[in-house]
């Protein structure tokens, strides 16, 4: 499945003052990480974002947010978010910063 690069670009610009970003594809999209841990990505056309558990909830009362469920199993912690909810930036830099957040409380890989 193809990514699309368009919202990549604007994941990129809402990181470009971050050096410690990498980005890999993976799961046939696209995946931003920070200290070894992804923290956004793209599949399809969708944004990925992982809340984490404490996050999860809140998240999935979002508009346009949706459970992670690319295996057919839903994946806690993570949610998809539909283009439509993320078409300003303020609001696709938000998911940004969430998953930032929540990755900055794990321990470096």
């Amino acid at each position: 499945m193809a990514f699309d690069e368009g919202l990549a670009e604007r994941v990129r610009d809402v990181l470009r003052d971050r050096r410690d970003i990498s980005e890999r594809k993976m799961f046939g999209g696209l995946a931003f990480m920070s200290r070894g841990h992804m923290f956004v990505g793209i599949l399809g056309d969708a944004l990925m974002a992982r809340v984490g558990p404490g996050g999860y909830a809140s998240a999935l009362r979002q508009p346009g947010a949706r459970e992670m469920d690319f295996t057919g199993k839903p994946m806690k912690g993570y949610v998809f978010v539909a283009p439509s909810a993320i078409e300003g930036d303020s609001a696709l830099a938000r998911w940004v910063s969430e998953g930032l957040a929540f990755v900055g409380s794990l321990p470096p890989k």
